[in-house]
């Protein structure tokens, strides 16, 4: 097994790193199915790192068809340390506007049908989701955002729906009433699965428009998202770029035990079957 300080999930429009070097796309193998596509690796500013693209080469995948717990158990089984998910999201608020970043705090999942855990057979985990993200990437990534004076926010809430279809103007509202920054389909159970999996994760969110609570939404046409798509993903891109030059990117231990720690099934009374379709995951 390789080992990778950081893995980065591409979503809309990012579906490749630029200028990385000796690029490979290896075919990874899971006991939960197909991931999403082939993994790519290779270096970065002499760092090893990862990408997966979310959608697949050629965006065919629908979030909900979206195979989550396959492209963490790969990302896993080769190592991944730390998982950077960067995805397109509709904003909630006015002053979240089109172009501007989102470093995700929180989440809320409405999501009903897609595979939410690792545990589903044979043994019981609870993962503590208070704090969804992790703290140390977070603030590394908002250190990187503010030197490289792009537009962003340093706290939002996600509200995760199923998709495909965007939300009714009163669902967008309802959200609203909540008290949701942005909307998306993609980051849940992506954050769940990766927590379960002891890998410290991050979402950076990029807004390509205005939902349809919006009085002016109905003037946003598919080429002024598509045009904000494209800025979003060079700007994403000049972020992988600076990221990779940390020197160190630290994986929080407590993440990476978490599992263990939170399992409340004994161990020995746990089928061999199900040890060899977790030995990635919960390392037992």
């Amino acid at each position: 097994m390789s080992n990778y300080e950081i893995a980065f999930i591409g979503g809309s429009g990012l579906y490749k790193i630029p200028n990385l070097k000796k690029p490979k796309w290896n075919k990874v193998t899971s006991a939960f199915g197909e991931p999403s596509s082939k993994i790519c690796t290779g270096t970065l500013n002499n760092k090893k790192v990862a990408f997966l693209p979310r959608h697949g080469l050629g965006h065919n995948i629908s979030p909900s068809k979206i195979n989550y717990r396959a492209n963490i158990d790969s990302l896993k089984k080769i190592g991944v340390q730390n998982i950077v998910s960067l995805s397109a999201v509709g904003s909630l608020r006015e002053d979240y506007k089109p172009g501007d970043f989102v470093v995700v705090d929180q989440f809320i999942d409405k999501t009903y049908l897609r595979q939410k855990t690792f545990f589903d057979d044979d043994v019981v985990v609870h993962i503590p989701m208070s704090s969804p993200v992790c703290k140390n990437l977070r603030n590394l990534s908002i250190n990187i955002l503010r030197k490289s004076k792009l537009k962003f926010h340093k706290s939002g809430t996600y509200v995760c729906i199923e998709g495909p279809q965007f939300s009714s103007q009163a669902e967008s509202n309802l959200y609203r009433s909540w008290g949701c920054d942005i909307i998306g389909m993609t980051n849940m159970p992506e954050a769940k699965l990766a927590k379960e999996a002891g890998i410290c994760y991050c979402a950076l969110a990029m807004v390509t428009d205005f939902d349809c609570w919006h009085p002016n939404h109905d003037s946003v046409t598919i080429d002024q998202i598509v045009s904000t798509l494209n800025k979003n993903a060079n700007n994403a891109f000049e972020f992988i770029n600076k990221i990779s030059q940390t020197e160190k990117i630290f994986c929080d231990e407590k993440t990476k035990n978490l599992s263990k720690d939170s399992t409340i099934t004994d161990l020995d009374i746990i089928k061999k079957s199900t040890k060899q379709k977790l030995k990635h995951i919960l390392k037992i």
